[in-house]
């Protein structure tokens, strides 16, 4: 499908940029994929150079392997950086988890209920690209409730590879309903101030599509590096 963007060069980029890193990491351009400059041009009627910038933005993040005068493809799932990315994130977040349960403001409590409420209707709807966001915004939503935004977004930094196959646990339909069930508790914990059953429910949701990479491995050995 074509795009009428008529925009200046810095939205063209991105927008190019945001709409191929979403086609990436919901698995509409599987790794191994080939694109090329000229493609994506013609797909979002824009310039070569936005495309270009984007291309090397997303190369920069390890989503995408650009070999001069080769080609570009999007890169394999990477289990190192993966596991990695894991270490980083379960012990930042097991750390802020606790102090989520030394107090959070009101208006953050509400929007992790609302958003666990709306993970309920995901499920319903079987929109997995609706829930992984809303699991996404549920974790932040706690860093921003302990004033932690910038560890947030460090965080972020790292976590290409983990969050690949976090979608493609969900893709796959991998129990989402233990995904929901992990945040609901995790609430309860902060609401009721258990720091020890907080870490700990944070610290097993944090290792699901690490326990279940064997299964996608096998059933996506091509995805892999």
């Amino acid at each position: 499908m074509r795009s009428n963007i008529k925009s200046n060069s810095v939205s063209s980029r991105e927008f190019v940029y945001q709409e191929l890193r979403n086609q990436i990491l919901s698995f509409q351009l599987e790794p191994g994929t080939s694109i090329s400059e000229k493609e994506i041009s013609t797909q979002f009627n824009v310039s070569r150079t936005p495309v270009r910038e984007a291309f090397l933005r997303l190369a920069q993040e390890g989503l995408l392997n650009v070999y001069p005068q080769k080609g570009t493809s999007v890169s394999l799932i990477d289990l190192e950086l993966q596991e990695e990315a894991r270490f980083m994130r379960e012990h930042l977040e097991r750390a802020v988890i606790r102090l989520a349960c030394d107090g959070m403001a009101k208006e953050k409590l509400q929007a992790l209920e609302m958003n666990v409420r709306m993970q309920g209707f995901c499920i319903e709807e079987k929109n997995y690209l609706k829930l992984f966001e809303l699991d996404e915004e549920f974790h932040r939503t706690i860093f921003e409730g302990c004033e932690k935004e910038r560890t947030w977004q460090a965080i972020e930094l790292m976590n290409v590879h983990l969050n690949r196959s976090r979608m493609l646990r969900l893709v796959t339909d991998y129990n989402w309903q233990e995904i929901v069930e992990h945040h609901k508790a995790i609430l309860t914990a902060i609401k009721t101030n258990d720091h020890e059953n907080a870490e700990d429910i944070m610290r097993r949701h944090l290792t699901l599509a690490v326990d279940d990479k064997d299964k996608l491995q096998k059933q996506y050995p091509h995805f892999y590096k």
